[in-house]
């Protein structure tokens, strides 16, 4: 798709969005708005156990790489191709300090991995398991973790291809181990996020 059909199939512009996102966040804190496909979404705040999956995460991450930080503070990331989208993952992967002075929407360059942990409302299928990984293949992240709570599963997307999304996606049932590979380079035991999924 050329950058003119692409412009012309969106909504707004990426700055227009911009605009829009930074004012629903001053005027309401419950939700965030995402802008991926041409589309603006909006992203309602999880519960306590989609938060206890992003801390348990973050702690196992830290252990196995503490030169990383996983950042589960709802950083916006410059994604798609061109980086005409606008996501707020669940949490990012990268090396400490590389989101400080990005601001809003960082680039995505020196990500590692995006994770998305799945919510129970009707968007979830659209959002997280086809928009996401096609969105985040396309910004040329390594791998995208979902942990899919419906399915009780989690699903590693790895070798993006910046046309088609990844090319490769092992799922592994929860409570199995999980290897993320290379430049992450973590093997997780998802056991205990059994009881994370209600």
């Amino acid at each position: 798709m050329s950058v003119m059909a692409e412009h012309a199939s969106s909504q707004m512009s990426v700055d227009v969005f911009e605009q829009i996102a930074e004012f629903a966040a001053r005027v309401d804190e419950t939700v965030s708005l995402e802008f991926i496909g041409g589309r603006i979404g909006v992203k309602k705040v999880t519960n306590g156990n989609h938060g206890e999956i992003a801390m348990w995460l973050a702690f196992r991450c830290k252990q196995a790489r503490p030169e990383l930080t996983l950042n589960t503070t709802a950083q916006g990331l410059k994604v798609e191709a061109y980086r005409k989208g606008r996501a707020r993952p669940d949490a990012l992967l990268a090396p400490i300090g590389y989101f400080s002075g990005q601001g809003d929407w960082a680039d995505p360059d020196g990500v590692l991995m995006a994770v998305e942990i799945t919510s129970y409302d009707s968007d979830t299928h659209n959002r997280d398991r086809v928009e996401k990984p096609k969105a985040y293949a396309e910004a040329g992240i390594p791998v995208y973790l979902l942990v899919d709570r419906d399915d009780l599963s989690i699903l590693v997307h790895t070798d993006p291809d910046l046309e088609h999304g990844y090319r490769h996606i092992s799922v592994v049932r929860l409570g199995g181990k999980v290897v993320l590979p290379d430049p992450v380079g973590i093997e997780l035991d998802t056991e205990e996020l059994k009881q994370y999924v209600d």
